[in-house]
Formats: C-alpha cells, structure tokens, sequence
C-alpha cells in the first residue's frame, strides 16, 4: 500500500499516476471538503486527462480525511504544496510542521518520500529532527508540469531520488514501485537532489529569459523570431525540445520560487545573484509587454475603454492562475471595462471587481476597443476573426504567443501585434 500526504494538484496527479501502474493508494488530506469532492470524483481544479484516470482506478485509490489510515502504507509520499509569498519566498514551516505529523502516524521501519517542492538542507533537516531512526526518508524530484500533468506523471524521463547515503540500496519496496514507471533511476544526496530541481528550473529560466530578450530585439529590427527559432532546434547544444517560443515572462510559480530560493542559498553563502536578479527583472519586465503595447497604440484622449481578454490561466491546458499574466493586466487596467473569457480558468474573488468574465470568446470580444489574448489556448486560433472584426469598435489584437493569423488579420484591416515580429 502506498501513502499520499498532501492531496494538492502535485498530491493528486501523482497518487493517481501510482494508482494506474497497478498499486493501492491511500490519499490523505486534512481537507475534508476536498476528501469528500473527490470522493465524488470531482476534481478541484482543470488538468487534462486527470479525471479519466482517477475514474478509471478508483477501485485502488482510497481518498481518506483520517491519518490514521496511513499506518498500513508501507511507503509514505509527502505531496503537500509549498505556499510563497508575493515575492516568491518559500514557507516551508507549514510544510515541516505538517511532515513531523504524518511521522506520529506512519509504521516503524516504513518509508517516508519527500515529494513537495524545498530547499536544499530541507530533507537533512527533518532526518536531524526526528527520533525514530527506524523510518527511511527520500526526497524524490517532482514532474509535474501543468497541462501534462498525467503523461510526465506515468511517463519521466528520469526518476531523480535523495539519499542520506546513495552508496546503500534503496528499500526494496520503494525501489520495486519506481521500477513500475520504467526508467532511469538517479541516486545522490539529499542536497544534490535538491539542488538538481531548482537546477533544471533555472535551465528554463535562462532559456526563457535569452528567448524574450532575442524576441524583443526582434520586434525592433525587422527580424521575425519564428524564423529563427528552426536553427537553434537544429542545434545539438540547445536541441528540438528546447523552450523557445516567447512568451510574457516566466509563468507559473515554481520557476520563480526556485529563482527566489537560489538566490537565498547564494547570498547566505556569499555566491553572486547577479545572473539570477537578472532572470527576475526580465521576467517582471516581460510581463508587462501588453500593458505597453496598450498605451503605445491607444490614444491617450479616448474615455470609457473597452478591452476584451482572452485568457486568465498562466498557460494553457490548465485552470491555475499563479503567476498569470492575465490576472497582471487585469489590475493594471482596472481603470477601464474589462471582458475576461477563459475555457477552464476563474477570476478569483480578489480581482473580480475589476473585470467581468464572460462566456465566450466573441462575447469578451463584443464592442470592445482593443483584444489581448494573454493566454495561448489553441481554442483562440480557431475563432473567426471576421466575426470578430464585425463585432469589435476597434480593430487592434495584441497576440503575444502569434495564435491569430496575420495574413488573415491584415486582409481584415485589423492591426495585429505579436512577441518576436515587426509586424
């Protein structure tokens, strides 16, 4: 029996990936609203495929409110969220706290897998910290990218595991459940695993952060970025999967929080942050490229304004709204009359004074001065501009990730502005 601690989105993609190798799971959370929610096999939040799995094995996954129900697991996986602050700082006094009480539950000589997002130091910690040496403790890398949640879940690349000593075996039983998911299987220390995580992320970051730069040089040169994003696919040193398309700075939260986090462990060490404080900046600065598009092709004089968005979600194929760049424009313009539409996402209750959501995309379109699209939902690409032209009293979209298409929007005498073209 395998024990899941924390049924956050992280909690549930993966006790439900455990679940479709064939393994019984007992999915605890302290939320008994939630428990009861998924019970009912409601998901709190959108992500593709998910519910299709949890149906599919509901029979093997027990949902449970009762910690007690722990104690039959033989392996125990913490998947709790981590909350940041504004800044994107890490609390992870809530997250301890929360570990050592799932240690008063769990049975001697069973393993205890740290699957939350944390600092180095973190899992060495709360080994010092805990009396009973007779519990094993692993920190294992997490996959989850939203929007693909299920598929990196069933399918990595790679299994990243945290030793205290990686020169010993793993337990048999956790070594026979990562085996289930067929590939390799890293060992290393504790702060070597942690640090591997916020490593790949700060791989992305740079990526992301050169990517926007070179895009918006673009813009201001006359050169196009989709033209040149096929040479650096071509290049074995950046290579076909790389992160290239630009987009409205780094989305989300746990690339941030990973940033935030170096910069911490750097700066309590005397490491430079120079390289990472640049990442931050970029990304803040990117994030407001629609706000400047905005005022730059809007007339100062025109009063009661009316812009239409399109999308609230910080990327597509999810409802998360952390870090969006939607939610950012939103505030930013809460002077004028806003029409928000998005297929999966809500407006949180903090920002709905603001705006007003709507139930289609024409409808966030309908006498509107300006159109944002601030998410790249594919479902965008296939609107008919025409319809939209038609029922717009303006005629400009701002399209950072270039979803509508151009020619069509010319033809149509709609001014069309996208990340990465001079057009």
């Amino acid at each position: 029996m395998i024990g899941f601690a924390g049924l956050s989105h992280l909690g549930i993609v993966s006790s439900a990936a455990v679940a479709s190798k064939g393994m019984d799971v007992v999915a605890f959370d302290d939320n008994i609203e939630l428990v009861e929610q998924l019970d009912k096999d409601e998901v709190p939040f959108y992500e593709p495929n998910l519910s299709e799995v949890l149906e599919c094995n509901s029979r093997r996954i027990q949902f449970s409110s009762n910690p007690e129900d722990l104690r039959n697991c033989e392996i125990t996986v913490i998947s709790r969220d981590v909350a940041t602050d504004n800044r994107h700082n890490s609390d992870v006094q809530s997250l301890r706290e929360f570990i050592l009480g799932i240690l008063t539950y769990v049975k001697p000589n069973s393993t205890i897998v740290i699957l939350s997002q944390i600092p180095p130091g973190f899992t060495r910690e709360i080994l010092d910290s805990i009396d009973e040496k007779n519990i094993q403790i692993y920190y294992q890398v997490e996959t989850l990218i939203f929007g693909d949640a299920i598929h990196r879940a069933t399918n990595p690349e790679r299994i990243i595991v945290g030793c205290d000593d990686p020169n010993l075996p793993l337990p048999a039983t956790y070594e026979k459940l990562l085996q289930t998911f067929e590939c390799p299987i890293i060992t290393m220390k504790y702060e070597s695993a942690e640090l591997a995580k916020i490593s790949i992320n700060m791989f992305l970051a740079s990526t992301l952060s050169t990517t926007n730069t070179l895009a918006e040089i673009c813009e201001s040169i006359s050169a196009d970025w989709n033209e040149i994003i096929p040479s650096l696919k071509l290049d074995r040193r950046i290579g076909e999967y790389a992160y290239l398309k630009p987009g409205l700075g780094i989305g989300g939260g746990n690339i941030q929080r990973d940033i935030s986090t170096l910069i911490g462990v750097a700066e309590e060490h005397g490491t430079d942050t120079s390289v990472l404080r640049a990442w931050q900046s970029n990304s803040e600065y990117r994030l407001d490229w629609t706000l400047r598009q905005i005022y730059k092709y809007l007339p100062d004089n025109i009063k009661d304004l009316r812009i239409g968005i399109w999308g609230l979600a910080y990327k597509e194929k999810t409802s998360s709204t952390k870090g969006s760049p939607g939610l950012n424009l939103i505030f930013s313009l809460s002077e004028f009359q806003l029409s928000v539409y998005d297929p999966e996402a809500i407006i949180p209750i903090s920002q709905q004074r603001y705006s007003k959501q709507v139930s289609s995309a024409l409808e966030a379109c309908n006498n509107s001065d300006l159109l944002a699209i601030m998410t790249p939902w594919q479902e965008f690409s296939s609107v008919d501009l025409a319809e939209v032209k038609n029922i717009m009293k303006g005629n400009i979209i701002l399209d950072p990730f270039n979803l509508v298409e151009h020619a069509k929007c010319v033809e149509l005498g709609i001014l069309h502005f996208s990340l990465g073209s001079s057009q």
